[in-house]
C-alpha cells in the first residue's frame, strides 16, 4: 500500500457518498488515497453519474489530484483494491418501499432493518455479498471488506462465517452517534469519556466512563428520553420505561425502542403510513431532491441537506476504521466482528457488535463480564433469529424463513405473518432466485399483495 490507497465502493451511486468523500479528504494526510472507484448496477446508472461527478468536483477542489472512476462492472474496479466498502441496496429504494408497505398493510411494523423488512433486506443482500467476495478472492485477495450495508451484522456474519472472508469488518453509525452526542448531556467533551458496547447490530447496550474511571452510565440514562439523548433522528422517540432501563443498568441502542415499546412504535408507524406513506417513500423524495442539488455544477462539497437523509457520522465510522487498519492504530471502535470470547453467552464464531481495537490485523474484540439474565436471553434469541435468516438467505429454505419470522419479536406469529412472508417473497421475486421454486408455488396459489403502490412497482419491473 506504499503507492497510495485504492478504494472501491460498491453502491457508488448512494447519496451518502459526498460524506464519504469528505471523510477521505479530511484524512488525506493519514490516508493517502490514490484512486477511488464507485461501482453500481444498471438501475443506478443515472445516480452513479450524478454522484460520481460531484465526488470528482470535491476532490478537484483539493490539492490532492485524486481520480474518481465510475463503472457498472465491479470486476473492472476491484483489481488491486486495498479496501472495498459496501453500502448497496439490492432493488434500490423501491425494494425498501415493498419491505415497509406490505407489513404495514397487515398491521405490522415496516422498518428497513428490523422485523419483516430487515429479514427481506438480508435475503436480497447476503447472496450478493457472497458474489462480491468471490470476485475479491480472485481480483484483490489482500483487500479489506468494510461493510456498511444493512442489516450490517447479518451481512458481516455471512461474509466472515459462511463465505470465509476473514478480512471483513462491519460498521454502523449508531454507536458513533451516541459517542458524538452524549458527552454534551454531561457538559464535557467527547475525549473526556470512554465507551464500552456489547450486543448485536441495532441491538446493543453500552456503558460510559469518565477519565477517572467513574461510571457515568446511570447519569446518562436519565436523559434517554430527551431529544438529544443519543437516539438517531430516523427513530421515533417513544418514551422508554425508566424502571426497566435502570434495572438493566446500561444504555440501550435507539433501536431498542422497537422492542421495548413495540405498541407505541407500531402506532406511530401506522399513523405515518396512513398520512404520508412509509419512511422509504419519504426517503425516495428526499433522495430525488438531493440528486437535483448534486447536479449543480458549482457544488463541490457535501451539502447541508444531506443531513435529512440520515446516516450521520457515516464517514467518521468508515474512514476512521480504514485509517486504523492502514496506520495500525490499535484504535478503539465499535464494530461488527467475530465474537471469540467477547460475549460469553453467544457462539465464538458468530458476529457481534462490540468495542474492539482496530489495527493492521483487523478487529480485536474486548471481552465483557457476564450479562444480566434478561439481556442474555434477548441476545440469544436475536442471534438465533439472525442465524436462521442468514442460512435461509443462502439456501432458499422456506422453513428457515418461517423460523426467522417466528423468532423475530416484531412479527406476530400465525397465519397473518405467513401471509406477509409469502407476499414479500412474490413481491421481491426478481431479487430472490434462491426461493424460485417456492415463489412459483405461491404464485400458482394466487398469492399477491393488495397494495396498489407495490403492484405498480412490480408492473414496472422494480
Amino acid at each position: 500500500m506504499n503507492k497510495g490507497i485504492k478504494i472501491v465502493t460498491i453502491g457508488g451511486g448512494s447519496t451518502y457518498n459526498p460524506e464519504l468523500m469528505e471523510g477521505f479528504i479530511k484524512r488525506y494526510d493519514e490516508l493517502p488515497v490514490r484512486e477511488i472507484w464507485l461501482v453500481d448496477v444498471e438501475q443506478g446508472r443515472e445516480k452513479l453519474k450524478v454522484v460520481g461527478d460531484l465526488a470528482q468536483r470535491q476532490w478537484d477542489a483539493t490539492p490532492y489530484g485524486v481520480k474518481v472512476h465510475t463503472t457498472l462492472d465491479r470486476r473492472e474496479a476491484l483489481p488491486g483494491a486495498d479496501f472495498v466498502t459496501t453500502q448497496f441496496r439490492v432493488g434500490c429504494l423501491e425494494a425498501r418501499i415493498k419491505d415497509e408497505r406490505i407489513p404495514s398493510l397487515h398491521g405490522m411494523l415496516g422498518q428497513e432493518t428490523n422485523g419483516a423488512g430487515g429479514i427481506f433486506k438480508a435475503f436480497r443482500t447476503i447472496p450478493v455479498i457472497g458474489q462480491i467476495i468471490d470476485d475479491m478472492r480472485e481480483l484483490c485477495p489482500e483487500a479489506w471488506l468494510i461493510n456498511f450495508t444493512n442489516p450490517s451484522g447479518m451481512v458481516t456474519e455471512a461474509a466472515i462465517r459462511h463465505f470465509g472472508w476473514k478480512r471483513t469488518i462491519g460498521l454502523c453509525n449508531v454507536p458513533t452517534i451516541a459517542e458524538m452526542t452524549e458527552h454534551k448531556l454531561l457538559g464535557c467533551e467527547r475525549e473526556d469519556l470512554s465507551y464500552r458496547f456489547i450486543g448485536l447490530n441495532h441491538f446493543h447496550w453500552h456503558k460510559v466512563y469518565d477519565k477517572q474511571g467513574r461510571d457515568k452510565t446511570m447519569e446518562l440514562l436519565e436523559h434517554i428520553n430527551e431529544k438529544n439523548g443519543g437516539t438517531p433522528v430516523n427513530i421515533y422517540m417513544a418514551p422508554m420505561d425508566m424502571d426497566l432501563l435502570r434495572s438493566m443498568g446500561m444504555l440501550p441502542c435507539g433501536y431498542h425502542r422497537y422492542y421495548f415499546n413495540e405498541k407505541a412504535m407500531l402506532d406511530h408507524s401506522m399513523e405515518e403510513f396512513r398520512k404520508g406513506g412509509t419512511r422509504a417513500e419519504q426517503m425516495h423524495r428526499v433522495e430525488a431532491e438531493l440528486l437535483d442539488i448534486y447536479r449543480q455544477p458549482e457544488l463541490h462539497e457535501k451539502p447541508a441537506q444531506l443531513a435529512l437523509r440520515g446516516g450521520a457520522y457515516y464517514s467518521d465510522a468508515a474512514c476512521e476504521c480504514i485509517s486504523a487498519i492502514y496506520n495500525d492504530k490499535h484504535q478503539r471502535m465499535t464494530v461488527s466482528t467475530r465474537n471469540g470470547s467477547a460475549v460469553k453467552c453467544l457462539p465464538e464464531d458468530c458476529v457481534v457488535e462490540v468495542s474492539a481495537l482496530i489495527s493492521a490485523a483487523g478487529a480485536e474484540p474486548l471481552a465483557w463480564e457476564d450479562l444480566r439474565p434478561s439481556m442474555r436471553g434477548w441476545l440469544q434469541m436475536m442471534k438465533a433469529m439472525e442465524e436462521c435468516v442468514i442460512e435461509a438467505a443462502i439456501t432458499g429454505d422456506y422453513g428457515l424463513a418461517l423460523e426467522a419470522f417466528a423468532l423475530n419479536p416484531m412479527i406476530e406469529n400465525g397465519e397473518e405473518s405467513k401471509r406477509v412472508l409469502d407476499e414479500l417473497l412474490v413481491a421481491h421475486e426478481k431479487y430472490l432466485p434462491q426461493f424460485a421454486d417456492k415463489i412459483a408455488e405461491l404464485k400458482a396459489q394466487g398469492v399477491e399483495t393488495d397494495d396498489e403502490v407495490v403492484r405498480d412497482l412490480m408492473r414496472r419491473g422494480l
